[in-house]
């Protein structure tokens, strides 16, 4: 049989759960619940933006957009939402 190979942060939570670190959660319904509206307030869309690019810029996001294949206003809203995240950072 071969032996499992895992990354260091599996061990790590490996060796945490071993020590019986980790909780079972109360009221996982209610939480889930929470979440779930944390959730739907996040990606709840109800404003518009209306901005000026470089017309460069407009066509190499549509570009990029179709070659992942969604509409590019919804690649700009990712983008825009892992930057205010703090997701997507500068290098």
């Amino acid at each position: 049989m071969s032996e499992l190979k895992l990354q260091p942060d599996e061990l790590e939570l490996l060796a945490s759960y071993e020590q019986n670190e980790w909780q079972s959660a109360k009221n996982v319904k209610e939480q889930k619940d929470q979440y779930r509206t944390y959730a739907r307030a996040m990606f709840r869309k109800d404003k518009r933006v209306n901005i000026r690019i470089a017309e460069k810029d407009l066509v190499d996001l549509q570009k990029r957009a179709l070659r992942e294949g969604i509409p590019y206003q919804t690649l700009i809203a990712s983008v825009l939402h892992k930057y205010t995240s703090g997701v997507l950072t500068e290098k």
